[in-house]
């Protein structure tokens, strides 16, 4: 097995992972907090990513687009909060699947008419569109380097929110204990907003740097947000630190599987079984390891203090 081609989908793991964690930051806050279990957290991935092709395309400038994409995203998750979910909060469970599944097919309605059904396409800017040589000899792309470090740099910048800010501190006491953060004068419902647009804004980010390697689809959170749920489950509901372990064992293990699972059941398979059960198996494995979780550790690896 070539070691530069290890490094390289390793890398591409890591980058998946930190996507994932992008996504599910904002879903494991708002299920831990809000007891919302919110199936539109996808549309609003899709939507960012909307966002940042047409702000690219008016500007001409990818980095502007999504500087303007980012508060876009941000106002339309709070809207959406404000008029839909802020309903849903003394419901149960199904209201809250049924509901935000209705905004799913609402959101790809929606994304149909206004920007039409072939998707759209965001050109990288010069400087991004290359490859670095990184040690050892291993090439990869700049723009997937790029997507590594923001994503690590907001990451790094949401867990400094989370535990060294009054902001966090109460996101924090919400996630333990909504009842009795309300009892001692913290403004629930205006956390809730908070919240709800905080996680907009980082699935919508998600959506705009995965865009320009993909493009802006109709339904492109739908299967990334199967993953996300896996990832929050895995990590801890409402657990910034597991949804960041979570989603990077999530994207490796995927990442790796994918690559090279076939290949090392060569081993013991002759080649049209191990072509044929390599992808598949590989699609197991996240599974397995939630599975396995949930039966040894069933409230995730971190979850929040006071579980």
């Amino acid at each position: 097995m070539n070691f530069i081609l290890l490094a390289e989908q390793f890398l591409n793991g890591i980058q998946l992972g930190l996507l994932l964690f992008l996504l599910s930051a904002g879903l494991t806050l708002v299920f831990g907090i809000m007891d919302l279990v919110n199936l539109a957290h996808g549309s609003l991935y899709m939507i960012g990513a909307f966002f940042a092709a047409t702000f690219t395309a008016l500007t001409g400038s990818f980095v502007i687009g999504v500087l303007l994409a980012l508060p876009a995203t941000l106002v339309a998750g709070i809207v959406i909060e404000v008029t839909v979910l802020r309903t849903l909060y003394t419901r149960n469970h199904l209201d809250h699947v049924l509901a935000t599944f209705g905004l799913i097919l609402f959101f790809n309605e929606l994304v149909r008419v206004v920007w039409g059904p072939a998707g759209l396409s965001i050109p990288l800017p010069g400087v991004l569109d290359g490859s670095v040589s990184l040690v050892l000899g291993i090439t990869y792309p700049l723009y997937r380097l790029v997507i590594i470090i923001v994503s690590l740099a907001v990451a790094v910048g949401l867990y400094l929110l989370v535990t060294r800010t009054r902001i966090g501190m109460l996101i924090r006491a919400g996630a333990s204990n909504r009842t009795m953060a309300g009892a001692l004068g913290v403004n629930i419902q205006r956390l809730f907003t908070l919240v709800f647009g905080l996680g907009a804004a980082l699935a919508g980010l998600a959506g705009m740097m995965i865009a320009p390697v993909t493009q802006a689809s109709i339904g492109m959170g739908e299967q990334i947000l199967i993953l996300a749920f896996v990832v929050i489950v895995i990590g801890g509901i409402g657990s910034i630190r597991g949804a960041l372990v979570g989603a990077l064992l999530i994207g490796i293990i995927d990442t790796m599987g994918r690559s090279f699972l076939d290949v090392i059941l060569l081993i013991f398979l002759p080649p049209n079984a191990a072509e044929t059960a390599g992808p598949a198996l590989s699609s197991m494995m996240i599974y397995i390891l939630m599975a396995l979780v949930l039966a040894i550790r069933p409230q995730g690896l971190f979850p929040p203090r006071g579980q």
